[in-house]
Order: C-alpha cells, then sequence, then structure tokens
C-alpha cells in the first residue's frame, strides 16, 4: 500500500518553502514513486529578512534564534496544511520537513554540527500527522559532512542511465552526486551557485532586489579574469571530498572583502564573474568523474546566464535538465527529502557514507507524534531496502 507523503524543503537561498505530495509504494527492490503536484510559496517579506538579518557573520541573541525557530516552524506547517488539502486530496500520511539551515558548522574541513530551524510541532499541529525532521544531525554526528543528503535519491533515480550521468543541484550552493553506476558514489558541495550572485545583488541594489532576474545583469557584464582567478584560488576548490559548505563561507562578507580588491569593476562585471565562478567550478568537479551528462535542478536553471556560461564550460558533456526526467526542477529537493523521510519510517538507512563520509549508514532524523500515537510499519528494517526508484510517468 503506498504512502502519502509531504516533502517540504528550504534551501540556502532561503526565499521560500518548497511542498512536494509523494505516493511512495516499494515493490521488492523498487521504491515507486507518483509525484501527485509541487507547490512553492515565498517567506513572508519581514520573515526572509528576519533570516537574512540572523545568518552569518551577523550577530544573534538566543530571542533571535527562538523567533526563527517560531516563525519558520509556523510557515512550514502553513504550507504543508494547504499541501496536503490542494495537492493531497485532503489526506496524507507523513510530513518530511527539512526546516531551514542557518549553519553548518565546518572546522578544518569536519562538520561539527549542523542547524536547520522549524519547530515540527507546529507542523504536527497543524496537520495532525508525525513528522520527520532534522535528517541530518545524525549523520553529522557519525562523522559525516550532513550533506549532501541528496544523493541517495539521485543514486536511486539515476542508476541504470547510460554512461556517467552526475546530479546537480544549483542552489545558494551547488553541489553534485557522481560515480552512481558505482559501488562507492560521491556526492558534495562544489561551491556556491546563487549564494554570491544573490550577495551581489542586494549589495548593489541597497536591499530592494534579492536576486538577478533571468541573469539580466550578468548578461550585461564581462567576466573579469583577474577577480576570476582570486575567487578561484580560495582553498575549498582544492579541498578533496567529501566536503560541505554554505553561507557561514561563502556570504555578503566574503564577497565585499574579495569586491574591495576590485572597486574598479562595475556591478554587472562582478555578476558576470561570479556567474562564470559557479560554471567552472561546477564544469571542473563534473568532469574529474567523466561525466557524460549533467542533470541539473534547483533555482539556478531558472538564470538563463548561469545556463550558457555552464553549457559553455561543459562543451560536449550533455546539460538537461530534471524535468526533462520527468521531474519538475523546483520540486526535486522535496520529492527527495520525502523519499528520506519515508525511509526513515520504513526503518532503513537514508545516508550514504561513500558521500557524506560517515562511519556508516545511519536511519535519519527525529519523529515528532501526530495526533495518534506512533504506528511504525512493522519491525525496524522490515522489508527490502530499495536499490532504485522509478518515476511514475516519467
Amino acid at each position: 500500500m503506498a504512502l502519502r507523503v509531504v516533502g517540504l524543503m528550504s534551501g540556502t537561498s532561503h526565499d521560500g518553502i518548497d511542498a512536494a505530495v509523494v505516493d511512495l509504494e516499494a515493490h521488492g527492490d523498487t521504491l515507486y514513486v507518483t509525484v501527485l503536484g509541487h507547490l512553492s510559496e515565498a517567506y513572508p517579506p519581514d520573515l526572509r529578512a528576519a533570516i537574512a538579518r540572523t545568518l552569518p557573520p551577523a550577530p544573534a541573541t538566543a530571542l533571535d534564534w527562538c523567533r526563527l525557530d517560531t516563525g519558520i516552524g509556523q510557515a512550514f506547517a502553513a504550507v504543508a496544511r494547504r499541501a496536503v488539502e490542494e495537492l493531497g486530496g485532503g489526506r496524507a500520511d507523513l510530513v518530511v520537513s527539512h526546516g531551514q539551515t542557518l549553519f553548518h558548522w565546518v572546522e578544518g574541513g569536519a562538520v561539527r554540527g549542523t542547524l536547520q530551524v522549524g519547530q515540527p510541532a507546529w507542523v504536527a499541529e497543524a496537520t495532525g500527522l508525525p513528522v520527520v525532521s532534522d535528517l541530518r544531525s545524525r549523520d553529522v554526528a557519525a562523522g559525516g559532512q550532513g550533506a549532501p543528503l541528496v544523493a541517495l535519491f539521485d543514486v536511486l533515480w539515476l542508476r541504470g542511465r547510460p554512461g556517467r550521468p552526475v546530479a546537480l543541484n544549483l542552489g545558494g550552493i551547488a553541489n553534485i552526486t557522481a560515480g552512481v553506476e558505482g559501488t562507492f558514489p560521491v556526492a558534495y558541495d562544489t561551491g556556491p551557485a546563487n549564494a554570491l550572485l544573490d550577495a551581489a545583488v542586494v549589495h548593489l541594489s541597497a536591499g530592494t532586489e534579492a536576486f538577478d532576474a533571468d541573469g539580466a545583469r550578468a548578461a550585461r557584464g564581462r567576466v573579469d579574469e583577474a577577480l576570476l582567478a582570486e575567487l578561484l584560488a580560495d582553498p575549498y576548490y582544492a579541498r578533496p571530498a567529501p566536503k560541505s559548505t554554505g553561507k557561514e563561507w561563502f556570504n555578503a562578507a566574503y564577497l565585499e572583502r574579495v569586491w574591495r580588491g576590485h572597486a574598479h569593476l562595475g556591478g554587472d562585471d562582478v555578476l558576470a564573474t561570479l556567474s562564470a565562478l559557479t560554471a567552472r567550478t561546477v564544469a571542473d568537479e563534473a568532469r574529474r568523474h567523466g561525466a557524460t551528462e549533467v542533470v541539473a535542478s534547483g533555482g539556478g536553471v531558472r538564470n538563463p546566464t548561469l545556463w550558457r556560461d555552464l553549457a559553455r564550460e561543459l562543451g560536449d558533456v550533455g546539460l538537461t535538465r530534471a524535468s526533462d526526467r520527468g521531474l519538475a526542477d523546483q520540486a526535486k529537493e522535496a520529492v527527495a527529502f520525502a523519499v528520506l523521510g519515508w525511509l526513515t519510517w520504513a526503518g532503513h538507512p537514508a545516508s550514504l557514507p561513500s558521500a557524506t563520509g560517515a562511519r556508516g549508514p545511519r536511519l535519519l532524523g527525529s519523529i515528532t507524534p501526530g495526533d495518534g500515537p506512533l504506528r511504525l510499519p512493522g519491525s525496524p528494517g522490515s522489508g527490502t531496502a530499495p536499490t532504485r526508484l522509478v518515476l511514475a510517468g516519467a
């Protein structure tokens, strides 16, 4: 019998919440996924501003954290309830809530902790459903990076495709999953995608704009090779995988420090150079793994300039969208977390140690009960853990 799951996701761009309602049913080693629908809802302006004020390197108080945990939890709750009613026909069995990442604590290449806020009790109270949340922390506790967790979804989804497909997500940070055809797939953050581009636009517009709409400003600019070389010299790019990063490193203050040495450049030239940076760093890593195809998703696929730059850097490596493979670009991560939560609910590990560097596979997340008592589906690990995933209609 299919389990109807609501997946909720907000990425490092912290612009809003993506939701997907998915029917999941396992037969043998195959997990069949039917996406009933997806929606996106922007954060209320005051909440998004509060998130921006709290992100590093800004100082924050315990009151700030508490207000955000509550406010984001309530926002996730409202989106979950809307998704159940509008996409799930008024019915669902489980909610999986990623929450909003506010800090990813990395020292010396090792992740010491990770913080996603958005109190799941609000989601459980609003929907009456059990909620799987805080999916990254267990992998971190096992010595892993806690990211990118979507690697297991990518492997189940792309395994069996011809050649060497590489999955790419272009959010605030770019990450790839490679080696899906082998025994030990890898996944890691390649560097910034939209994070520095958005920070530059906020600076240039004095906060009146949040992103470069349609990549128009970057398209008008010219890549400055000196600035690009300085950006590429950041030690993160040379660090071996597994590795992960976020806005605690690639943020407005980082951009300001670099930009200060190139003050003669116009804003459009800086944006063109930042777009080239993402394209170069992603393409370098895709080629490192012998990619024959890159399947991209996330907000960055809607930026024509970034897409053009990436296609040029990849050369004869095919560049396609997740939507070309039957999965809406903006829905992919919400669907992926619905699958990860289903695995937890079914008693199966949902982490991929070869990607995160953890000591072994782990059951992920914490479960907040809904209105009724928890009734997990049998003993832990019952049934067969899926080794492949099939999207209905794809």
